[in-house]
């Protein structure tokens, strides 16, 4: 039975498998978006979207516990600043699996994650959709210009 066994081991020791998720994770933050396979992917969204989390508010705590996960200091001070203020309103979901298929030399299921914010391809359409279309009572009326070309008819005649 594997009651409250919720770790993916990835087929590796703990050590590998922290490892491999850190070096990961600094790849993510660095280049934005990376390949890899749909099992690493989905473990890699679990470790470093509590960091994103963190990260949005920069006392020297957050970054000591980041920086005991992640191990580069380039990577960190990249996630206090840039991706830490572009992600700065939203509640959740930094990250995005998009599966690409199948690897040529072993069948493997192959995904793509990226930071959700980074992608100008999703994003433009987000932003044009920000406006919500409502009814208003008694909006913007044109009262003015009715009258003015009533009159200028009355004169004519």
């Amino acid at each position: 039975m594997r009651h409250g066994k919720k770790v993916n081991h990835l087929g590796r020791q703990t050590a590998h498998r922290k490892a491999m998720l850190a070096n990961m994770a600094c790849s993510l933050i660095e280049h934005k978006r990376i390949n890899t396979t749909v099992a690493k992917a989905k473990a890699l969204k679990g470790f470093v979207e509590p960091m994103i989390t963190k990260s949005k508010e920069d006392t020297t705590h957050n970054r000591r516990i980041v920086m005991s996960r992640l191990r580069q200091k380039e990577a960190v001070t990249e996630l206090f600043r840039e991706v830490a203020t572009k992600v700065g309103d939203r509640p959740g979901g930094y990250t995005r699996i998009i599966k690409l298929g199948n690897r040529l030399g072993d069948n493997a299921d192959m995904a793509m994650i990226e930071l959700v914010d980074y992608n100008e391809i999703y994003n433009a359409d987000k932003k044009a959709k920000k406006t919500t279309r409502r009814s208003r009572r008694g909006g913007n009326k044109t009262v003015a210009p009715a009258v003015d070309t009533k009159a200028t008819s009355e004169e004519e005649e």
